[in-house]
């Protein structure tokens, strides 16, 4: 498929891990791409995607700002998206009195602020056209209390909330809003959460091709959320029968700082 007939899908947090996953699905059937990452190895994936013989534009940016975002969307260049991946989000690990301020502030504006602003300019665009999908990456945090990742299990509450009520938003638009809400992965999230001293942080995780690959299918199917893995679909069904106290006391003894030498 000539590079100017290809569909464009614009894919955040596509460095690494789950975005990346998403990146490649997106060239593996016939997307032309926009990725974006707040790091110079946003660089690499770039070229590591365009041996799929697709088009490939990168963009360092923080997406935790306006700035960044601006500078996303210019990368668009006016060209109608057919796919948003809105998957860029940052963790943060440890009793939320005990965490610098900044930190989570940088949290709260990458996975809520940086997000919905890129997904209301994006979204718009679609919404004119009558044409496009949007996946979001939750998580099945959002189903629970994260003790010693409170803000983390905050924001992704939020997203999971906020990409539910966007698909009724914008239904019979011709654009659908899939809400991807993986478990554990086995990315560098843990590692950048300051989370490598706790059980969650440690223990066996998820493939991120296998979490993107279910994303991805959702998405194209038009799903209104999917979780990855039987493990993580029956958390999160007894999640939403537990009481919030017993979540936050599971989520601690997987979360607390020195839980790994625990087993």
């Amino acid at each position: 498929m000539a590079a100017t007939n290809r569909p464009l899908a614009v894919v955040t947090g596509a460095s690494t891990g789950i975005g990346y996953e998403l990146a490649e699905c997106c060239a593996q059937h016939g997307f032309a791409l926009v990725i974006a990452a707040d790091e110079p190895e946003i660089r690499t994936a770039a070229a590591r995607l365009r041996a799929y013989g697709t088009d490939v534009t990168e963009v360092e940016a923080d997406l935790a700002t306006s700035e960044g975002i601006a500078a996303l969307y210019e990368a668009v260049d006016g060209r109608p998206v057919d796919a948003l991946l809105a998957n860029a989000g940052r963790g943060l690990g440890g009793a939320f009195l005990d965490q610098d301020f900044e930190e989570a502030r940088h949290v709260i504006e990458t996975n809520i602020t940086g997000t919905i602003e890129l997904i209301q300019r994006i979204g718009r665009d679609m919404r004119r056209r009558g044409h496009g999908r949007v996946l979001i990456t939750g998580s099945i945090a959002g189903f629970m209390p994260g003790s010693f990742s409170a803000v983390y299990n905050g924001t992704k509450a939020f997203i999971d909330s906020f990409s539910h009520a966007l698909r009724n938003e914008l239904k019979d638009t011709g654009v659908t809003v899939t809400c991807l809400m993986p478990g554990a992965t086995e990315t560098e999230f843990f590692e950048r959460a300051g989370m490598m001293d706790t059980k969650v942080g440690t223990q066996e995780k998820d493939d991120p091709a296998d979490v993107a690959r279910t994303g991805f299918d959702a998405m194209m199917r038009g799903d209104a959320d999917v979780v990855s893995g039987f493990k993580n679909k029956v958390q999160s069904a007894l999640a939403n029968v537990t009481p919030a106290p017993v979540l936050a006391e599971q989520h601690r003894k997987m979360a607390e700082p020195g839980t790994a030498k625990k087993g």
